[in-house]
């Protein structure tokens, strides 16, 4: 996992970016971040397309990186001790895009803002976008 920002009362907010890191969360959590991650990652390698000069032994590199930048980012909110608080998709780089569902949830798809209303903040200024929870919890 990749350190993302800080967030009140000693929580954390780290990026998510490996199939078995999504399976983790999935776990911890008890939900299914995992299938969408899955999905989303299978549709970044689609697109990618290898530089045509490139030896075939070449034809992978930059494909991590094309996958880093194409797909939403998948976030995990941390206590201090690791107790895992709740679970972010963001749209690709954290910026708006139309038609992007953002979605927020806690564990066992509980309402995050609740209790960690002021982390959500922290990620949306962090980011540098509106995360309401009329629109990133579905299932207000």
């Amino acid at each position: 996992m990749r350190y993302v920002c800080d967030a009140p009362n000693g929580a954390t907010w780290f990026r998510f970016e490996t199939e078995a890191e999504a399976e983790a969360e999935a776990a911890l959590m008890r939900h299914v971040v995992d299938k969408y991650f899955r999905r989303y990652e299978g549709a970044a390698r689609e697109t990618y397309r290898a530089p045509q000069t490139a030896a075939s032994f070449e034809q992978a590199i930059g494909l991590k990186d094309h996958i880093a930048k194409a797909m939403p980012l998948f976030l995990t909110l941390r206590a201090a001790d690791g107790e895992g608080l709740a679970t972010a998709m963001l749209p690709p780089g954290g910026r708006n895009q139309a038609n992007f569902r953002i979605v927020i949830v806690g564990p066992a798809n509980a309402d995050p803002y609740e209790n960690h209303e002021a982390a959500i903040e922290a990620l949306a200024q962090h980011f540098n976008i509106e995360l309401p929870r009329e629109e990133c919890f579905p299932y207000a």
